[in-house]
């Protein structure tokens, strides 16, 4: 089990040449990535996507591509526009006869003109660059995976507390309930006895009444269905493949059965057990929606 929060860093150098990639992720209902390179990269953009993609199933990721080169002395080369240069200077001409200002361009400031010197830049080998970043992209999804595999047996230890918390509860729940019949049978037959006297009561009413809440406040279904939930859930935090969207639909399965528990059983100590439950099911809730 993975989370979706996490760091890596790869980094790549060969001939003079050096990427960095760095690559975060975080909660996101689908897979959302975020790509930031040098124009001269996009032509790997594609490709990027489709690794990241392979080893994460869902999270927003972002990645930053950094690359960075040492100079060399036939690393590119200057090239002169004249004609922008004579253009340019005709119109300051022009600018110092209209205004009456002093004319006092020189060849410094003329040469920091834009575009005038330029300097172009060698075409950089594809292949290499793509050999490059391949070699550091893999390095920062291993070191992503990893953190997000450490976060996740973090976070599968902490669920499998919470889990038995619930078991605990729903033990005492499945001890109680039939008390709770019981309880009813003896207060309506106290009460029907104040108004009463014994020989008076209609024992097959009374009995038909009783039965009819016993069918109304029967939990069984409910504690069986619930019980059921928690073995699918230790399954999915057993499970190797990502299983948060499957854990957020089973923590609303979860929620439905102790609501009904909670709604059907009309007994305090159940209540308790049904709030202590409530509560473990919204942290599990919480930490569902951080992992993959």
């Amino acid at each position: 089990m993975h989370s979706m929060t996490g760091y890596g860093k790869g980094v790549a150098k060969a001939d003079g040449k050096a990427i960095t990639i760095e690559i975060k992720s975080v909660n996101h209902r689908y897979l959302d990535l975020g790509i930031k390179m040098p124009r001269s990269f996009m032509f790997l953009e594609d490709s990027v996507k489709k690794s990241i993609g392979g080893v994460i199933a869902r999270g927003h990721v972002d990645l930053f591509l950094t690359y960075e080169q040492e100079a060399a002395a036939d690393d590119g080369a200057f090239t002169l526009d004249v004609e922008l240069a004579k253009n340019y200077l005709e119109v300051a001409s022009r600018l110092a006869e209209c205004t009456g200002v002093d004319n006092d361009i020189t060849l410094t400031a003329l040469a920091k003109v834009p575009d005038i010197i330029k300097r172009e830049q060698p075409a950089e080998d594809e292949d290499k660059l793509r050999i490059l970043t391949e070699e550091a992209l893999k390095a920062a999804l291993c070191n992503l995976k990893s953190m997000r595999e450490k976060e996740g047996q973090a976070l599968l230890t902490d669920i499998s507390g919470k889990l038995d918390n619930i078991a605990d509860s729903l033990a005492v729940i499945k001890e109680n309930a039939p008390k709770v019949v019981e309880n009813y049978r003896t207060g309506l037959e106290a009460r029907i006895a104040e108004v009463l006297e014994p020989n008076k009561v209609d024992m097959q009413r009374l009995a038909t009444e009783v039965a009819l809440y016993a069918d109304h406040c029967a939990i069984d279904e409910e504690i069986t269905r619930l019980t059921a939930h928690i073995a699918h859930m230790r399954t999915l935090l057993k499970s190797t493949e990502p299983v948060g969207r499957k854990m957020e639909f089973l923590v609303q399965e979860f929620n439905r059965e102790t609501n009904t528990i909670g709604s059907k059983a009309n007994d305090l100590s159940i209540t308790a057990e049904v709030l202590k439950i409530k509560n473990e099911i919204e942290k599990i809730r919480e930490q569902s929606a951080n992992i993959e």
